[in-house]
Formats: structure tokens, C-alpha cells, sequence
């Protein structure tokens, strides 16, 4: 069960001007279930993405790339689920070409303006036959109010579907971004989450639009950790069609700022859907350190906490075993770090301070805050002014399960 987390209400999800949605069951791996969906934009619109480091990238991730990078235009992306197509070699990425042959034939448009994504099972075939036979149902359902039922139709072990809406009045008019994001476990972005798809109406020039995608990544999912694995299929793709006629040309465009923090809002809402829906979780942790010396030491501390085992059982069992936290920031990799200069809080309550148990502490008190299906861990470093955050989840009995049968 998610973390204060329910399934979107289709009429909350705003189309996207520019944007047809179109899913179909294609039994890639299961049957009588939606795993195929194609995304059809708008001619003109300008697409960029950001894709896993993981060096056992899957096919269609190896494909997207290429196809971004030769700039000649994006016109549709075609997911699957079931089946990531990672791991498959030369095979893997024949088959990821026939799926957007195939699509690329239906729409009239050349197979480099479709972005393939896959997402499952690793290192098995992808079966093809099956993602192409199911590209005709798929292109009839297309229409611009498909959003809930795209977001359902990539799911793996997700239990909730996972969608937002936002709509930003600028200057020049309205814009609309919509997004949709899939994950559960193999969660620790390095550069976006599983799969995950935001689109706007508004007109972007393609290197505002890469700038902005980094910005907002970095923000917000490579904010985020379930499990610590990073996926071999991570990408998140940001499409802006243009169709509003709202056009932002720079960074110093005087409606930039509100966009941005729309798109934002969106990818921050997503990337913490994902926590919240993390396999077996049943509680979701903010994760913050202050007092560091750069953001990215910070981060370092505040990963440590969010990917130790024993830190996040003991989330789960409400336990405030907290020299865990403290073994965790301890072994981060600062080497000078004063262990006399750290305090460290759960919510309000002071549990340590100058480095070891606070005199007033009870333990009772950390009970009660861990309890909460949502708390934040806050560690105070006292050696500089720069400060990071991050969302995780705790690890229960459930994950260990989800993970042991996820191929049955």
C-alpha cells in the first residue's frame, strides 16, 4: 500500500495541446493487462531527455539517444512494459528498431523521430511481434485525455498510478504540463527515474528546454531512493509542442521563472510518488542535512542515511535505533568531519547534539516520531552554510517478497 498516495482522478489530468495518448494490452509479458503505449506529438514540437549512467543500458535507451542527438525531430514515443530490453546485446536493439519502424510506418514519419522505451524483466527477448501487433489498437485509442490511462498502462510493481497536472498563467497566455511517471523499486536516479514523461504547450527553444530538463532532474528525481539500485532504463523525457503559442525565449524571459517552477512542481510531485509507492513501503522519509560545506557533500550524507538497510528496518519498525543514522553520516566519505559538531533531529525532537546522545532525549519521543507514515530526519553537520534534501522510504518485509517473486 502507498504512502498517502491514491491513484489520480482522470478529470484532475489537463490535456496537453499537441499530446495524443493511445494504449492497448499487448500481452508483452502478462495478458488482459494495458503494457503499450504510444505518445503522439504535435509536428514542431522540440523533445529532450536525460538517461541513465548505468553502463548496461538497456536497447531502446541506447536508441532514444541517438535518435535525440541527430535532431531531426521527435513525432511519437512508443512504451512498453513487461519487458525492459536490457541486457539483449545487438538482439535487443534490432527488435527496440522494428517497434519504431513499425510505428514510424503507421504515422508517416521516419523511424528517428520515435523514441522507444521499455521497462520489466531484464535481459530476456524483447518480444516484438507482440509490441507491434498491438501498435494498431494503441493508435486508435489515441486521443488528449488518455493521461490516466497512459500512467497505469507503464506500470511494473507499481501499485498506484502515478500523473500530475499543472496549469500556469504567464503573460503571453496559458500553459498546461501534464506528467506521468512509473517506478516502485531498482529506485536511485542517476539522472532522472524509471520512465517518467512531462509535457507543456508552451514554445521552448531546444537548448532552454535541455537547461530546464537538468535543472528540474536534478530537483527532483535524482532527489529520490527506494533501494539504492540505479536502473539500466532510466529516462526522463521533457516535450514541449508549442501549441499554446505561448513562446518563453530565454532564461531571462520574464515568464520563465513561473514556467519553470509549473514544471517543477510536476517532477517533484512524480519523483515523490515513486517513494511513497516504493516497493513494500509504509513509510516516507524526508531526508535533510544543513550546515555542510557544499550541496554535494550534503548529498553524500544524506544518501548515506536514505541507503542503509539497517537505518531504513529501522523506519520500518518504528524503532529509533539512531546510531544507525549517525554510523551512516559517519562513514559518508568526509574525511574531516567533526563527529562533536553534528546534532541530529527526528521532526522536532532533538536526539543528538555535539555528537552524541542529547541529555534531554527520551526515547519515547523518537517512537512517537517514527510512527508517523511521514517524518524527516534533519542531520546539522555545523561546517559551512549549504544544505540538501531527499525523499526515501523505509525497508519492510514486503520489499524483500516483491523482490523474490518478481518474475513468477
Amino acid at each position: 500500500m502507498a504512502v498517502n498516495l491514491s491513484p489520480p482522478e482522470a478529470g484532475s489530468l489537463r490535456p496537453v495541446a499537441g499530446v495524443e495518448l493511445g494504449v492497448a494490452m499487448a500481452a508483452v509479458r502478462k495478458p488482459n493487462r494495458r503494457d503499450l503505449l504510444v505518445m503522439r506529438l504535435a509536428p514542431g514540437s522540440r523533445v529532450a531527455g536525460v538517461f541513465t549512467r548505468n553502463r548496461f543500458c538497456a536497447a531502446p535507451v541506447v536508441l532514444a539517444r541517438r535518435y535525440l542527438a541527430a535532431g531531426r525531430g521527435v513525432r511519437a514515443l512508443v512504451v512498453n512494459t513487461g519487458n525492459a530490453n536490457a541486457g539483449t546485446g545487438d538482439d535487443g536493439l534490432q527488435r527496440a528498431e522494428r517497434v519504431c519502424q513499425a510505428l514510424a510506418e503507421a504515422l508517416g514519419c521516419l523511424p528517428e523521430q520515435v523514441l522507444p522505451f521499455s521497462t520489466g524483466v531484464i535481459m530476456e527477448p524483447l518480444p516484438v511481434e507482440r509490441i507491434v501487433a498491438g501498435l494498431p489498437a494503441a493508435l486508435a485509442d489515441l486521443r488528449a485525455d488518455r493521461w490516466a490511462a497512459a500512467a497505469e498502462a507503464i506500470m511494473t510493481t507499481d501499485t498506484v498510478p502515478k500523473a500530475r497536472s499543472a496549469r500556469v498563467a504567464l503573460a503571453a497566455g496559458q500553459v498546461t504540463v501534464t506528467g506521468i511517471a512509473k517506478g516502485a523499486g531498482m529506485i536511485r536516479p542517476d539522472m532522472a527515474t524509471m520512465l517518467a514523461f512531462l509535457c507543456c504547450d508552451a514554445d521552448l527553444p531546444e537548448p532552454l528546454l535541455r537547461a530546464l530538463l537538468a535543472e528540474i532532474a536534478d530537483d527532483s528525481f535524482n532527489c529520490i531512493t527506494v533501494d539504492g539500485d540505479t536502473s539500466t532504463n532510466d529516462a526522463l523525457i521533457l516535450a514541449a509542442t508549442g501549441a499554446s503559442g505561448v513562446r518563453v525565449q530565454d532564461a531571462s524571459h520574464p515568464d520563465y521563472a513561473r514556467l519553470r517552477e509549473a514544471l517543477r512542481e510536476v517532477a517533484v510531485w512524480l519523483a515523490q510518488a515513486i517513494v511513497r509507492d516504493g516497493e513494500g513501503a509504509t513509510k516516507f522519509v524526508t531526508v535533510r542535512v544543513e550546515g555542510g560545506r557544499s550541496r554535494a557533500e550534503c548529498r553524500s550524507v544524506a544518501y548515506a542515511i536514505a541507503h542503509s538497510p539497517l537505518v531504513k528496518t529501522a523506519f520500518f519498525a518504528s524503532d529509533p535505533n539512531l546510531g544507525r543514522i549517525l554510523a551512516a553520516i559517519g562513514y559518508a566519505g568526509i574525511g574531516d568531519l567533526d563527529a562533536a559538531g553534528v546534532d541530529l533531529y527526528i521532526d522536532d525532537v532533538q536526539v543528538a547534539a555535539q555528537g552524541g546522545r542529547h541529555p534531554d532525549y527520551r526515547e519515547e519521543q523518537g517512537v512517537a516520531a517514527m510512527r508517523k507514515a511521514e517524518f524527516t530526519v534533519r542531520a546539522v553537520l555545523n561546517r559551512g552554510a549549504a544544505a540538501a534534501r531527499l525523499w526515501t522510504c523505509d525497508l519492510s518485509y514486503d520489499y524483500v517478497k516483491i523482490n523474490a517473486e518478481y518474475r513468477s
